[in-house]
């Protein structure tokens, strides 16, 4: 399974897609995973397998997108303005290089760039630039070159970065493991499922524009209607120098995060027992996290008609965000079993025991 991971992690990551603008990613879930899909009309992609039971309606979901940019404008001088399509912060961002989208399909190299610090002030060099103050330049002459070459406002625009094995040997690089990871699980997983009953319908959704505020996954979990959400993410790992040890819960090589909680949505807690449970007994390394910030799909889905048992099991990555992150695979695999054991042992009297108040 670790040589079918990494290979698919790498086509995933690899591939370009800013919020809006998942196709590239939404033809890989399409094509790995059996059976005629639907979707809502955001671009969300929605499997669904019937098991031994047609409830209770078990979703595992992953949000497809991750953060990007799109072109704003395009100067006389052939340089190209944008905003940010997610959350960056202007330290990362200067010298990196990109790709641009163009609507035809056509992908361009870019280098963000502002001006550079030896025409700066000293006050100048001091401050974090901000996106508004940097350009792309794409080695266009002018305006006109890049008319020609295809690109226009409104352009989507991701990091150009290869996936990467480092010299640890189970440690790999890549942009985009938020939330990469999470498609990936969500593929390996249903795949898995195929070859094992399960007491419930599995519905496999691949969601829309999470990062720039939840979006598909309100309009998918309508068309999903499940009664028991599985999240599956790539959430920041915090096991980095001047962190505090002890507080740690998101340590690369320690296991599949379990989050219990997040200023946005607050896990059942029998759901969380359920899980923590499954994850002893099947000898799965985890971890388990209270986040004081950030978010994910669960803020909406949990949220649905009268609510939904809502667990976020997540692979821990270091610099997500940036062009450049960090997972370790053995969590990522350990990921993928949980997700395997939580689906095959979710039946109807499981299912409704979350909601017994």
């Amino acid at each position: 399974m670790k040589r079918q991971a990494v290979a698919l992690l790498k086509r995933l990551t690899e591939a370009h897609g800013a919020p809006g603008d998942e196709g590239t990613v939404r033809d890989i879930v399409a094509a790995k995973l059996a059976g005629t899909p639907t979707f809502d009309r955001t671009g969300s992609i929605i499997h669904e397998y019937s098991g031994s039971s047609k409830t209770p309606r078990v979703m595992i979901e992953a949000h497809m997108d991750e953060v990007g940019f799109v072109v704003r404008a395009i100067t006389r001088e052939g340089f190209l303005r944008f905003i940010p399509a997610g959350g960056w912060w202007g330290h990362t961002l200067l010298a990196q290089r990109v790709r641009v989208r163009t609507s035809a399909g056509r992908e361009l190299i870019g280098i963000i760039a502002a001006k550079p610090p030896h025409l700066l002030s000293p006050g100048e060099r001091d401050k974090v630039l901000k996106p508004d103050q940097m350009y792309i330049d794409i080695g266009a002459a002018n305006r006109d070159a890049v008319a020609r070459l295809g690109v226009a406002i409104g352009d989507t625009i991701v990091p150009d970065t290869l996936f990467t094995h480092l010299a640890h040997t189970s440690r790999y690089a890549a942009k985009a493991f938020d939330n990469r990871v999470g498609v990936g699980m969500l593929i390996q997983a249903t795949q898995a499922l195929q070859k094992h009953k399960h007491p419930n319908t599995l519905v496999a959704v691949g969601a829309t524009q999470e990062e720039v505020g939840i979006r598909g996954a309100r309009t998918a979990t309508r068309l999903a209607d499940p009664d028991v959400a599985i999240v599956l993410e790539g959430p920041p790992a915090d096991d980095l120098p001047g962190s505090i040890a002890d507080e740690n819960q998101g340590v690369l090589g320690k296991g599949v995060q379990i989050r219990m909680m997040d200023p946005t949505a607050i896990s059942n807690r029998r759901l969380v027992n359920f899980v923590v449970q499954a994850a002893v007994a099947a000898k799965i390394p985890h971890q388990l996290a209270v986040r004081r910030s950030g978010g994910t799909d669960a803020k909406e889905i949990h949220l649905h008609g009268i609510g939904v048992p809502t667990i976020v099991i997540g692979v821990p990555a270091r610099y997500i965000h940036t062009h450049n992150s960090i997972i370790d695979i053995n969590d990522y695999l350990a990921g993928i079993k949980l997700v395997t054991e939580l689906v095959r042992k979710l039946d109807k009297k499981t299912a409704a025991s979350f909601v017994k108040f």
